[in-house]
This record gives C-alpha cells, sequence and structure tokens, in this order.
C-alpha cells in the first residue's frame, strides 16, 4: 500500500510538473501546422472547385490570414484559463478542416468561395489557441530559456506537416483529400488530451535547466532526421501501407521519447523537495515585494490612455498600446511584412511551382516535406543559436533576424532562374529561413516589450504576415501566374472557358513574381538591421536580470503568470 500511495503521489507530481506541461506542449504544437499542408491538398481544392490560381491564392490568404490574426485568441486568454483557451481552438479546428474535407469529397454541395475562404480561415485560426495556449505558457514558465523554448515548440510546429504526412500514408493511403480529415480531427483530439497539464507556474531556475533542453533538442533532431530519411526512402523504393505503417509506429515512439526526459526531471525534483528542501539547484525568483508594489501604485495613478507615448525602458512591461504604437513594434511590422509575407507566398505556391516546371505529384510532395522538415532546423536553430550569440557575444536578435531574410533573398532566386534540381534547394532554404523568423520574432517581442502582456502582443506582431500575403500572393504573385496562363491559353487558341482549372507550365510562370518576392525580401533585411541598431545598446545589457536573484531574496518566489489562471 506504501509504495502504491508513492506511485500514485509521483503521478500527481509528475502531471502537475513543468517538465511534462513541456512535453505535452511538444505534442500539441507537433499537430498545430496544418497550415504548411495547404501546398499538398490545394490541387484537389484547385481541381474539384474549378478555381482558377488568383482565386486559390486568394484561399491561401484567408488560411494564413487566420493563422496569423490571433489577437482574439491573445485577449481570450488574457481573461480565461488556458483549458478554455485550448478547447476554443480544439473546436474551431475540427469544424473549419472537416467542413473542407465534406466538399472536396462532394458530401455537400459546392460553397460559395466567401463560405470556403470562411472554413480555412476558422480551421487556420485555432493553431493561434495552440500557440497562445501552449507556447506563450511556456515561456511564462521558463523566462530565462524563451528563446531555446521558443525554438523547440516552433520547431515542432515546424514538423508537423512531416509528421501528419507519414500518419496520413499510414492509415489513408496515398490520397491527398483524406488529409483534410486527418487534419481535422488529430489536432483537435492531441489538445483535449492535454488540456488540463498547459498552466502557468511559479517561475522556478534549475541550475541544469539547459542541459535538459538540450536533450529535448538532440530527441526532436533525431526525429527530423528519421523524418528526412523517410522522405528520402519513399522516393526511392515503392512503400506498401504495412512499410507505412511501420514508419509512423516508429515517428510515434519518437514523439514520445522526450516524455523519458520529463519522468527523469520529475523524478530528481520530488526527490531534492523530500529529501533536500531549500536546495541550492533550484532558484526561486523574486524583485523585492515592496519595489514592485510601489511601482504598482505609481502606474495605477496614470491612465493607459494617458501614457501611450510615454512608455517604459525597452525590456520593462509595455501595455497593449504602448507596445503597438511604438517605433520598435513598427519597425518589427514592416520587417515581418516582408519577410513573412514573401516566405508564406512561396510555401503557398510551392505545389503549383512544381507542377509548373515538369515534377511528378510525388516529387511535388518531397518539396513539401523538406520544407516543413527545413522548417523544423530554421526554428531551434534560430532558438538555440540565438541564445548562445546574445549570452556569449550580446549578438542583437534582429541582426540575426537580417541575416536569415538574405537567406530567403536566395531561395527566392532559385525558383526565379531555375536549373536542374534547384526547387530542392530552394526548399531547403525558404523552410529554414520561414521557420527561423517565427522564434526571432516572437522572442525579440518578449525582450523588447515585456511578458505581462506577451499573450496578446506576439499575436499582435504577426498581423503583418497575412497582410504580406495578401498582397504579395494574391495581388502580385497570384495574378502574374494567371496573366502568364492566359498568354499560353491564348498561344493555343483557346479561352478561359475553354479550360477547368487555369494552369501555366514552364519557367517563366513564377519568374517575375519571384524577383519582386526577393526585392521585398531584401528590403526587409535592411529594416531589421535598422532595428538591430537601434536595440544594440539594450542588447549589451543583463536583459534577464529582473529574473534572476537577487540578495536577500533567496527565499521567495515570483509569479509571471495572472492570478486568474491558477
Amino acid at each position: 500500500m506504501h509504495q502504491s500511495g508513492e506511485t500514485v503521489r509521483f503521478l500527481i507530481h509528475l502531471f502537475n510538473g513543468r517538465w511534462f506541461m513541456v512535453f505535452a506542449s511538444f505534442l500539441i504544437m507537433a499537430c498545430a501546422g496544418a497550415t504548411y499542408l495547404f501546398g499538398t491538398y490545394s490541387k484537389d481544392i484547385k481541381s474539384t472547385l474549378g478555381y482558377d490560381q488568383t482565386t486559390l491564392n486568394l484561399l491561401g490568404f484567408f488560411k494564413d490570414l487566420g493563422a496569423n490574426v490571433g489577437v482574439m485568441s491573445g485577449l481570450i486568454a488574457e481573461v480565461t484559463p488556458t483549458w478554455f483557451v485550448l478547447t476554443v481552438g480544439s473546436a474551431m479546428n475540427f469544424v473549419g478542416y472537416f467542413m473542407i474535407w465534406l466538399t472536396v469529397t462532394g458530401k455537400v454541395s459546392k460553397p460559395k468561395v466567401w463560405q470556403m475562404c470562411l472554413y480555412i480561415c476558422i480551421g487556420a485560426n485555432s493553431q493561434n489557441f495552440a500557440n497562445t495556449g501552449a507556447l506563450v505558457t511556456c515561456v511564462k514558465n521558463f523566462p530565462e530559456s524563451r528563446g531555446v523554448m521558443l525554438g523547440l515548440l516552433k520547431g515542432y510546429v515546424g514538423l508537423s506537416g512531416a509528421i501528419m504526412t507519414q500518419l496520413y500514408f499510414a492509415i489513408y493511403g496515398n490520397d491527398s483529400k483524406s488529409l483534410i480529415l486527418l487534419i481535422a480531427w488529430l489536432p483537435a483530439v492531441v489538445s483535449l488530451v492535454f488540456v488540463y497539464s498547459i498552466r502557468e507556474k511559479k517561475v522556478v531556475r534549475q541550475r541544469n535547466e539547459l542541459n535538459v533542453f538540450y536533450n529535448f533538442l538532440y530527441l526532436s533532431i533525431f526525429l527530423a532526421l528519421f523524418l528526412m530519411a523517410m522522405n528520402i526512402a519513399e522516393k526511392q523504393v515503392h512503400f506498401t501501407k504495412a512499410a507505412y505503417a511501420a514508419s509512423a509506429t516508429i515517428c510515434c515512439v519518437l514523439l514520445f521519447v522526450p516524455l523519458t526526459v520529463a519522468v527523469k526531471q520529475e523524478i530528481e525534483n520530488l526527490s531534492r523537495m523530500s529529501d533536500l528542501p531549500g536546495s541550492p539547484l533550484e532558484k526561486k525568483v523574486e524583485a523585492p515585494k515592496k519595489e514592485i508594489d510601489l511601482v504598482h501604485e505609481e502606474k495605477e495613478m496614470k491612465s493607459c490612455f494617458l501614457t501611450v507615448f510615454d512608455p517604459p525602458p525597452r525590456g520593462e512591461d509595455y501595455t497593449i498600446l504602448q507596445a503597438l504604437l511604438s517605433l520598435d513594434m513598427i519597425i518589427l511590422f514592416v520587417a515581418t511584412f516582408c519577410g513573412l509575407g514573401s516566405s508564406l507566398t512561396a510555401v503557398d505556391n510551392l505545389g503549383q511551382i512544381g507542377e509548373s516546371l515538369g515534377y511528378p505529384n510525388h516529387t511535388v510532395s518531397s518539396f513539401v516535406s523538406l520544407v516543413s522538415i527545413w522548417n523544423y532546423f530554421g526554428r531551434v536553430f534560430s532558438g538555440f543559436v540565438s541564445e548562445y550569440l546574445l549570452a556569449k557575444y550580446k549578438l542583437p536578435r534582429p541582426l540575426m533576424m537580417t541575416f536569415v531574410l538574405l537567406l530567403s533573398c536566395a531561395g527566392h532566386l532559385l525558383i526565379a532562374f531555375p536549373v536542374p534540381g534547384s526547387v530542392y534547394i530552394a526548399s531547403i532554404l525558404m523552410g529554414f529561413s520561414f521557420g527561423a523568423q517565427l522564434p526571432l520574432l516572437f522572442a525579440i517581442i518578449s525582450e523588447l516589450f515585456g511578458l505581462k502582456y506577451y499573450s496578446t502582443l506576439f499575436n499582435c506582431g504577426q498581423l503583418a504576415s497575412p497582410l504580406g500575403s495578401y498582397i504579395l500572393n494574391v495581388r502580385v504573385t497570384g495574378m502574374l501566374y494567371d496573366r502568364e496562363a492566359l498568354k499560353q491559353l491564348k498561344a493555343r487558341g483557346l479561352t478561359r472557358k475553354d479550360v477547368k482549372d487555369l494552369t501555366c507550365l514552364g519557367s517563366q510562370c513564377y519568374k517575375l513574381p519571384f524577383v519582386i518576392l526577393a526585392s521585398v525580401t531584401f528590403f526587409g533585411a535592411l529594416v531589421s538591421l535598422g532595428l538591430a541598431i537601434r536595440t544594440r545598446k539594450f542588447y549589451k545589457g543583463d536583459i534577464y536580470k529582473k529574473f534572476r536573484e537577487t540578495p536577500g531574496s533567496e527565499s521567495e518566489s515570483v509569479l509571471v503568470s495572472d492570478p486568474r489562471k491558477s
């Protein structure tokens, strides 16, 4: 009985622990990247519903709009518990993508274009609820490791496309319409399973915290390499359904291996709590309470509207209006518009790029998987490497954003001026640079504007992305593609009414659009360089000082969480 009681005690401690919460967040994020699979199933939507490229790109825009306009999820998270945020996201995910699946399989009558736009916007917007619930909570629970944490979590989002591709091959076979059904139910189920595991905790710094994150990193790299190996193998040999089932099983096992790391850490934490309470291995930190009260009283004396243009120093907690109207946020907005807007356009058109250059459907799926896998490498690289460069050399994160955008330019130019095999290289470069931008953006926002309103601010920070996607994807790339396709129809003596879907073939289809994307991205790199120059003095200082131990406060602890969420 005693042993049984100890087991129950440990399980309760495990499920309430920070490290199990990190593991649960990994699984939620591993299913939260359905938007990156649009290039795989977009051809089914185009052929089934008879859309031209401009209409398909309009759907792509609403997908990006839903995926990036997360202000609502941020505001909801400010006043409701995390479990509610995740539950709402699960419902939206299922409803949005299930309606798309019913449409492309002909189970419902053909909807109007605005209805399809609404469905995909609702489905894509659900990932913001997963991000806000899991990602924001993890950053608040590990404030000194935020760059590493963001890189890992967004890395799993980057891998999610390749993970779900393996699962759908195993469950449904080579039927891309059924991929939409998988996207509808799987993320919703995973979020609901772990809905009570994601909660804000006290800020606790373990001396081996960074080493634990490196263990998680090595395991995730192994998963990424396995997915890449499967991607290559599937192109070289014919996989039976049993082979796909074996591959998917190994993938699931690798997804659950980080649980062993979480269990090990919780066993050590429980042992310390039992045998060595107050051990210096853990630091619980807080600025002195009197100082906090004085600052709070001083801020309460002024209305938030009166302090809009009188923000605190960088790194302190800005109000939402102070952050949104600051020059730093405006510069970030422009850089995001150029960088993420161009990257989203490239990723959304990847299926049509492969088609226009004469690649078979299976190879086009390879491009999408390559983007997903290298998206992961970009995310973990930017998270871990930017944290290392910041800690060792005080290198501003916006400067790394500049380097990433320059890399993205090279990928766009390889599409604009293709040579044999260049699309493979371009997929790697675009996936890596696209993935690297998001952890950098989210980390920069948390560092410059504080964590108090991070749920809302990090969602506001990516609003420029769908705007850039609309202008660059729908108004530029889609229209130029259709113009070239109409030229080809005219040369064959046909009109638009003579064909069901408008298709362009040849390297000229995307040449001009991607020259424009490369130019816009280069401008974004220059803007990001300007932010790096503006913030270099801030990054030269100790930006995590307020989260570290202060003299005379060893026994105190600080909550960055909202008391309403406990």
